[in-house]
């Protein structure tokens, strides 16, 4: 028991290194247990003001524990670490591209269980709490964000130019436009064109939509604000 005890107060103080010495079933523990606590805190982080599935909140919470098993079995060992890496390399990722802060959460996930696993546990609560503080800060600020942009999907028939039909209107009512996407519908015979537009200052949005319904012959129009592609159910 005194050993245990002095093991858990130098894990404590983010001392111990568990690729250094034998496994035991204490240490198991302790740091699974850290690796879970910092998953908690990493997935319950990342879903303020951010829209991530449940299946992806639970692999936030679970993939530390996992990255610090991983550690602790290699242990040091470098036959067991290549074959390791050639297991993982065997899995391949199906789920569309997540947001740039998803990646970041995963990176941080990863992070933690590498500090868990060997055994920077003090280390790793630490570095955790500060980058989980500043995403929450910079998720609150309007830190980064593109003010006014807006996304223009508007539906023409093939007859028409897409490169060129809407460059009069887009001159008088807004500030920025690109076309980012261009997909033929309908068997071919319609073009659906996505824009990223600002409008300009004391322009009329209806007005603007209204000109484009006259312009592509009433077909579908869609203008909101710019959505980026939600990371797959898992």
């Amino acid at each position: 028991m005194q050993t245990i005890g002095k093991f858990v107060n130098a894990a404590a103080a983010g001392t111990v290194n568990a690729a250094n010495s034998a496994v035991t079933m204490e240490d198991f523990l302790l740091y699974t247990l850290a690796s879970l606590g910092l998953g908690l805190i990493i997935a319950i982080t990342f879903r303020f003001k951010n829209k991530s599935s449940k299946g992806f909140s639970i692999t936030l919470a679970i993939l530390p524990a996992i990255v610090q098993m991983v550690i602790m079995l290699v242990n040091g060992n470098i036959g067991t670490g290549v074959a390791v890496m050639g297991a993982f390399s065997l899995v391949r990722f199906r789920s569309a591209p997540g947001s740039a802060r998803d990646i970041c959460s995963i990176f941080l996930a990863m992070a933690a269980g590498l500090a868990t696993g060997t055994g920077y546990i003090r280390i790793a609560y630490v570095f955790v709490c500060i980058i989980c503080l500043m995403d929450i800060v910079y998720a609150a600020l309007p830190f980064g964000n593109d003010m006014g942009k807006k996304q223009l999907i508007v539906t023409i028939p093939e007859s028409l130019d897409y490169a060129e039909v809407f460059d009069d209107l887009f001159e008088k009512y807004t500030s920025y436009n690109e076309l980012v996407n261009v997909k033929t519908t309908n068997m071919g015979s319609l073009f659906k064109l996505t824009y990223e537009i600002r409008l300009r200052e004391k322009v009329s949005e209806k007005e603007f939509l209204n000109e484009l319904r006259c312009r592509n012959g009433n077909l579908e129009i869609s203008c909101g604000r710019p959505v980026s592609v939600p990371y797959e159910q898992l």
